[in-house]
């Protein structure tokens, strides 16, 4: 099997892939660089999630690419859209030409006598192995589990006759029109299925265990609408857009954290102002503080409309065991249901599953830290890209792929192979990047999987993306924390081979 050479290998043609690429193509004129995508499409999560309704819950202004406008003045955007907005994003940036496709990543070891990765792939369409030897890897596959998602067990399931389906897993030809369907779950898919069901079905309830904080936002952006029509630049717009939601997200967010009691209530004082007096407002009083899980945004408060319409409604309880017809919850009431959504949750897996080695050592990740949040202790020559989970994803992932191409610039401008970063014990606490601040099911699961949160700089992660732009697009890149060094094997690749295409 012949080896493919490479300088960078990105694991992934979602929005983390598609922006590293990107930046790095853009930084580093003349490397090259292959993106290896385990789906037919770019696009990544937003090819992989087909349920009705299915949307971004951040605005599009931020959760777009800082270097592509979004020019739709709605906030919010559909998957389908999003998914298009990635794909002509790859092909105009040039980076499309470098993905292939059908490709999953099984396994990757750096060798410090050669100062480069070698990665073993499989072509899923013809089950034949594939081998790739890159200077540097990028995992840009997020953090979910393509596979298998988050599914508890329900008592009596078996005996339900009816659909049972997972968000994630959603049949093309599954038709709930004259339906009465039930939504396990209270976070954004959730409220994303109520409104998008409900006018084909014959009625939709979201069955929850507690409720989650819920903000409606207009379905289009005023200022944003304002510029178009005036016709100013498209990237004047989005600039102003995206400095104005980058400062109201994290102004909100720290409102939230530092004054939780009177958060609480401006969050349910607009509930009530939009559910109007119909609406039990137990269904919306999470019992824990603002921002300790997501916010649920709602565009033009649709879940409201079908609320207050009689075409859905809330139920929330515990599930006491499922039916032949329905569900049957612990206060005696039963839910009778022809199709159950269980919209329960992810599972959290990094690096699409692939093994991590360094001299055929196994990388234990969940006891690593991260270096500025995208470099993983003791690991040579890997970005490792995570979004925000209190702000948009690719405003981290914009963040990441740009320190990424600079570090790859430094250490060719430097003659450096190799980049280490190096921890120590005291810089590590219990708790995972993901954990320490928000309990939402998938961060808590995700503490079996994600790297530790650090106890001081450069090592802990703030979320917080105005602290993070001044330490990875201005902090210089040589800190003491970082250890650069030459190959042992020098040889190990006499040139520098030319770009690599697609197949």
């Amino acid at each position: 099997m012949e080896q493919q050479q490479v300088d960078v290998l990105v694991i992934g043609a979602g929005i983390s892939g598609i922006s590293s690429a990107r930046h790095v193509l853009r930084g580093n004129p003349g490397a090259s660089l292959v993106v290896l995508e385990r789906r037919a499409r770019v696009g990544g999560t937003w090819d992989l999630f087909q349920y009705p309704g299915i949307r971004s819950d951040s605005d599009m202004s931020t959760f777009g690419f800082g270097f592509r406008p979004w020019r739709d003045a709605r906030i919010l955007a559909g998957g389908a859209e999003i998914r298009q907005y990635v794909e002509d994003a790859a092909a105009d940036d040039g980076v499309l030409e470098h993905v292939r496709f059908g490709r999953r990543a099984i396994s990757a070891d750096f060798s410090q006598d050669t100062g480069r990765w070698t990665v073993e792939v499989e072509d899923e369409s013809t089950g034949e192995h594939e081998s790739y030897s890159a200077g540097y890897l990028v995992g840009a596959t997020g953090y979910y589990d393509y596979d298998t998602p988050y599914r508890p067990q329900f008592p009596g399931e078996a005996d339900y006759q009816g659909t049972l389906v997972h968000p994630q897993q959603w049949p093309e030809d599954l038709d709930h029109t004259g339906k009465r369907v039930v939504v396990i779950g209270s976070g954004a898919t959730a409220i994303t299925l109520l409104p998008a069901m409900a006018d084909e079905a014959a009625h939709v309830t979201m069955l929850q265990r507690s409720p989650t904080y819920v903000l409606a936002l207009p379905e289009v952006d005023p200022v944003t609408f304002l510029l178009q029509k005036l016709r100013a630049p498209a990237r004047l717009t989005h600039k102003i857009a995206r400095t104005r939601n980058i400062a109201l997200q994290r102004g909100s967010y720290a409102f939230c954290r530092k004054y939780p009691r009177l958060a609480r209530k401006v969050l349910l004082g607009l509930v009530r102002a939009r559910a109007g007096k119909s609406v039990d407002m137990r269904h919306f009083s999470p019992r824990y503080k603002p921002w300790d899980q997501r916010l649920c945004v709602v565009p033009g408060g649709d879940l409201f409309k079908v609320l207050k319409s009689g075409k859905a409604s809330i139920a929330t309880d515990h599930i006491d065991t499922f039916t032949a017809d329905g569900i049957r919850l612990k206060s005696g009431e039963e839910l009778k249901a022809d199709v159950v959504v269980t919209a329960t949750g992810l599972s959290v897996r990094l690096l699409g599953g692939m093994k991590l080695t360094v001299d055929g050592r196994p990388v234990d990740v969940k006891n690593r830290v991260l270096y500025k949040a995208v470099l993983l202790e003791g690991v040579p020559n890997m970005s490792l890209v995570i979004g925000y989970t209190n702000a948009s994803w690719t405003l981290k992932a914009d963040l990441a792929a740009d320190y990424t191409a600079r570090l790859l610039a430094h250490m060719r401008s430097h003659g450096h192979d190799i980049a280490t970063p190096l921890a120590s014990d005291d810089d590590r606490s219990e708790f995972s990047v993901m954990g320490e601040a928000l309990t939402s099911g998938y961060i808590a699961r995700a503490n079996e999987v994600m790297p530790r949160q650090g106890t001081r700089d450069p090592w802990r992660l703030w979320n917080n993306y105005y602290r993070d732009r001044a330490m990875l697009q201005d902090a210089p890149i040589e800190d003491g924390s970082l250890r650069f060094e030459k190959a042992a094997r020098t040889d190990a690749v006499a040139e520098t081979p030319e770009p690599t295409r697609a197949a």
